[in-house]
């Protein structure tokens, strides 16, 4: 077998392909999130190529009751991707039942539970929260896929999703032994939020590597302010509140002043240009006036620091479109499934450029319209300050599916500390809560594990939850809030204190 882009799960990457490869047929779930889309596009693409039958399936958390419906449908074999590992427990019965075999390929913390086909990094000596995502495992699985002997034998079998017959001979070509597929798992890692300054560390580098040599990835140094590709250069500026410079964040008219004393000719006869628009030279003038402006408004020398880094572009795809630039992507993507449309942005990542993609920008218009609206309700409701954690419960005011989300984007607005774990509350029916909790890595270095807390906070209020140790979430009844609060703040008093 060709190499693996992360060789330490080589092993039970080629085993998981075997499985595959030997199913009658497979359903394929996965979760809701940028990480679980490119994850299930990732696994629906190498399935269909090796002509392995399959149907997809979503779930924006795996409980029980999801389970049981994977084992209901007639399918010998369950692939999970993004999720499966904290669910094992779970899964493991049905497996020993014989409702069908189970081939995971996840991140997050497993549960006390063992299966013979389970591609996790954790398991092999990595992190999954910061060294691979589940579009990462998918994706060494997908290579496994692409390279293994039985994949190569040349016998084609017919893939039922979508009516196409797949052709499992590879070649040299990326799309025969899966290498352009590493695009779509560097989405999946940015959308998972592992890609700092520096860009994506640990196994991430072997699929980045990958995908540069595949022609599909474009890694390089530039601006990491968010709307590169899109945003006209004032609400660049305007919303760049990774580096907040004093009359220029969050200030359209100073953004649009900052801009217009600059010797460059930023404006066209069809409005501002955008970034992407700029030359290197241009690109050089507004960065450095930028940096200037910044440290004579006294913002933090880390903070300026941070505005160069790492960034991903998607070679294939159009310069100045949504998709081009990875951060950009996975946001697009967010704005699918979290809103119940996972087809629309499955369909976007298999290659949909026309109804699914119009469809996709309508919901990220949405969804960003909803993002600022529950920052600015958290803002000005506030958050509650325990010993250890902080807090807001949002009631119906926030969607469930975004609640995680305007929780890590409210850290270090006013009145929210960055020193405490967040958590926040969502409805998400008239039983049920959503809880979602975020964190930092300093957190983490000091011993914070989210994915333990929200685990046992959860357990303990008659839930469930899990996730990494600096995001997690959990689902727990209806009026245990307050008892999850004070379970929640002991376990992480305990978790720094040690």
């Amino acid at each position: 077998m060709a190499s693996s882009p992360v060789p330490e799960l080589a092993e039970p990457a080629a085993a998981c392909a075997e499985r595959l490869l030997a199913a009658d047929s497979v359903v394929l779930a996965s979760h809701i999130d940028a990480d679980g889309l490119t994850s299930a596009a990732i696994a629906a693409a190498a399935l269909e190529r090796a002509g392995i039958r399959f149907e997809t399936m979503f779930a924006k958390q795996l409980d029980e009751e999801e389970i049981a419906a994977i084992a209901a449908t007639d399918h010998d074999t369950a692939l999970f991707t993004d999720f499966g590992s904290g669910q094992l427990d779970i899964i493991a019965d049905h497996e020993a039942a014989g409702d069908f075999t189970p081939v995971i390929a996840d991140h997050h913390q497993p549960a006390d539970a063992t299966t013979e086909f389970h591609l996790n990094p954790l398991l092999y000596g990595l992190d999954g929260a910061t060294e691979l995502s589940g579009a990462g495992a998918t994706y060494v699985l997908a290579r496994a896929l692409g390279t293994t002997k039985s994949a190569t034998d040349g016998a084609t079998r017919s893939a039922t999703d979508g009516g196409v017959t797949a052709d499992a001979t590879a070649t040299d070509e990326p799309g025969q032994d899966n290498r352009d597929l590493a695009a779509l798992a560097v989405v999946g890692a940015v959308g998972d939020r592992q890609s700092g300054v520096d860009g994506l560390t640990g196994a991430n580098e072997g699929i980045v590597e990958e995908g540069v040599a595949a022609g599909v990835v474009e890694a390089g140094t530039d601006i990491t302010l968010y709307g590169k590709q899109t945003r006209p250069l004032p609400k660049l500026l305007e919303y760049a509140t990774e580096a907040r410079i004093p009359g220029i964040s969050n200030d359209t008219a100073g953004a649009i002043k900052f801009l217009s004393e600059l010797d460059l000719q930023l404006e066209t006869d069809d409005g501002w240009r955008c970034w992407v628009d700029l030359t290197d030279e241009e690109r050089q003038t507004l960065l450095s006036a930028l940096i200037q402006r910044a440290v004579a408004s006294g913002v933090p020398a880390d903070r300026i620091d941070d505005l160069v880094g790492t960034s991903y572009q998607l070679a294939a795809e159009e310069p100045g479109t949504v998709l081009r630039d990875a951060s950009e992507f996975s946001t697009l993507l967010n704005a699918t499934a979290r809103y119940e449309r996972a087809d629309v942005g499955l369909a976007v990542c298999l290659g949909d450029r026309e109804e699914a993609f119009e469809q996709a920008r309508t919901l990220l218009r949405n969804h960003r319209k909803n993002l600022s609206q529950g920052v600015d309700w958290v803002t000005s409701e506030g958050v509650t300050t325990e010993d250890n954690i902080q807090w807001f419960d949002a009631g119906n005011e926030i969607r469930a599916t975004i609640v995680g989300i305007i929780a890590g984007m409210a850290i270090g607005e006013s009145g929210v500390r960055r020193d405490q774990p967040i958590i926040g509350f969502a409805e998400d029916s008239d039983e049920e809560i959503k809880v979602s909790a975020r964190g930092n890595h300093a957190l983490t270095a000091e011993g914070l594990d989210l994915s333990v807390v929200m685990r046992d906070a959860a357990r303990a209020v008659d839930g469930d939850g899990g996730g990494h140790d600096v995001a997690a979430g959990a689902t727990i009844p209806a009026g245990k809030q307050s008892a999850f609060v004070a379970v929640a703040d002991e376990i992480v008093g305990e978790q720094l204190s040690s």
